[in-house]
């Protein structure tokens, strides 16, 4: 089973379900907005993947944080709870498949791992 998380009106998140939908692979799609972020989920994605893989850093979210906050997110043990509060500054999207994770989307790296 596929797990995709994200935003949907994330234009990234909706190439990567389009994406999904044209390979004819099923998923179920986690939004954030509606649903928040499990800490224990990002946790995880944190170790899998690394703190700089998961965490956005290039958004407005992101940028409109306090110095306070940012530093936060440069700690793996601070940057769950940050990230948990604040689902936007997660890299989209990120997806959960029986061989690992993904975090964002990339064709040829989907490919090799999806198909």
């Amino acid at each position: 089973m596929i797990h995709l998380y994200g935003i949907p009106n994330c234009d990234t998140v909706k190439k990567a379900r389009v994406w999904l939908e044209a390979k004819g692979l099923a998923a179920t799609f986690h939004d954030y907005k509606k649903e928040g972020a499990d800490p224990e989920r990002v946790a995880a994605w944190i170790a899998a993947a690394g703190l700089d893989t998961v965490v956005n850093r290039k958004g407005t979210t992101f940028r409109a944080l306090s110095d306070a906050d940012k530093a936060a997110a440069a700690d793996s043990h601070t940057a769950v709870a940050l990230l948990v509060q604040h689902p936007s500054i997660i890299k989209r999207p990120i997806v959960e498949h029986p061989g690992g994770i993904l975090v964002g989307f990339k064709e040829d790296t989907w490919s090799a791992a999806l198909l």
